[in-house]
């Protein structure tokens, strides 16, 4: 709700409104764990996405392993993880 004290005719509420959001977006995600760990998602227990079969794929290729298509979405993302570091892709 917008108070009428808080108006200036340079529009300075509103310059200073979307200041205030992103330092307070930044400020939510300094030491949070934007990162959820697989174990605790929600979803974790149901088929892996599209995009992550396809990325597993890749990867198991590339490092000469099995791919398992028949894994969860918390156990791709596990096993993705794991391939990357094996084959050094997509790590920054």
């Amino acid at each position: 709700m917008i108070n009428e004290d808080n108006l200036s005719a340079s529009g300075d509420l509103f310059e200073d409104d979307d200041q205030h959001r992103k330092t307070n977006s930044n400020d939510d995600l300094q030491g949070s764990n934007t990162e959820k760990d697989p174990d605790e998602w929600t979803t974790g227990d149901e088929p892996m996405t599209g995009a992550q079969k396809s990325y597993l794929k890749t990867l198991s290729d590339e490092a000469k392993v099995e791919f398992d298509e028949n894994l969860t979405k918390a156990e791709a993302s596990k096993k993705i993880d794991e391939l990357q570091h094996k084959t050094g892709r997509g790590l920054s």
